[in-house]
């Protein structure tokens, strides 16, 4: 927390207690030790009962005797204290303390529910698109059109499926940039840079399908390799991305499980659709080549090349 005036105690691998003060200048902050804008003529601590207890003597700034305070934990590497939690109480310790009166008033309940409440809605919403919505309209457009009664409808629900995921996905996407302002981290940096990525993709999808060309345009062949291709990298990006945003919203256990159960679910469809696809494709084909010519183009015969076997398009 950029500007936050420290107030640092830890104790070393031989259980000596070292305390100290640290202000907070930028975000890679390693606590070092330094002056506070205010003074402080003394500082100590005492670590019992599991809890590190620092005692201190401050001088207020004129004209103010009511601060807002955090406290926070970690571990200690060596003589370097580590990151604290992003997740759980450590967001809920905040509070306010007015040193004339002596009173303290913990704001953490409030705040801490409110910005849990925001990731939670995040987390939803791109689990939603980004998670299901997205690898559900690539399932159908991969397997559906094998079947001759799903033409053209095997399309319009794909593209639901994708549109649909992208604006869910956008919604997330801006819920997380206020969320990613607000926190410091670099597991946070990698789940932002993954996001802004899968923006970047899922709108150049959009765009490609506003620019697809007909599938007898001499473009189509490399048009589809682009979609195929950056279909298939937002869907990898996106499941590596909900698990790192499992891990610095440390859910309940059952809601990663229930996500692992989608995944299988949808690889368990693809294990069982893909071998039938391509056993249709091949039984289709071999018709199609066993089939004397003259019996090829009689009324009611349709033709490979038109697209008998769903790929052909």
């Amino acid at each position: 927390m950029l500007g936050a005036q420290c107030l640092v105690a830890l104790s070393n691998s031989s259980g000596q207690i070292h305390a100290y003060t640290s202000p907070i200048s930028d975000y890679n902050t390693r606590l070092q030790e330094g002056p506070l804008s205010f003074a402080v003529p003394r500082i100590e601590a005492e670590f019992t009962n599991n809890e590190m207890i620092i005692y201190a003597t401050i001088q207020l700034p004129s004209g103010r005797t009511s601060f807002t305070h955090v406290w926070q934990y970690g571990d200690v590497s060596g003589t370097t204290p580590g990151a604290h939690v992003t997740s759980g109480e450590n967001l809920r310790s905040i509070g306010v303390i007015d040193f004339a009166s002596g009173t303290s008033v913990d704001t953490g309940s409030t705040s801490g529910g409110s910005r849990d409440r925001n990731r939670n809605i995040h987390g939803v919403l791109n689990v939603v698109s980004w998670g299901i919505l997205m690898p559900l309209g690539a399932v159908i457009a991969r397997y559906l059109k094998v079947f001759k009664g799903a033409n053209p409808a095997w399309f319009y629900v794909h593209v639901t499926c994708q549109t649909s995921a992208y604006i869910v996905g956008v919604a997330g996407w801006g819920t997380g940039l206020k969320l990613g302002s607000d926190s410091v981290g670099v597991q946070q940096n990698v789940h932002r840079n993954i996001g802004i990525t899968l923006f970047v993709l899922g709108t150049l999808q959009i765009f490609a399908l506003l620019l697809r060309p007909k599938p007898e345009h001499k473009y189509r062949f490399y048009w589809n390799i682009y979609h195929y291709l950056t279909g298939y990298s937002v869907i990898i990006l996106s499941i590596i991305n909900i698990f790192e945003g499992f891990e610095i919203l440390d859910p309940e256990e059952r809601w990663r499980r229930a996500y692992i159960g989608v995944l299988i679910f949808f690889g368990a469809s693809v294990a069982f659709l893909e071998p039938y696809t391509w056993y249709v494709v091949l039984k289709r084909k071999r018709q199609s080549t066993t089939t004397p010519a003259s019996d090829k183009y009689q009324p009611g015969h349709v033709h490979a090349a038109n697209g008998s076997n769903g790929y052909a398009a």
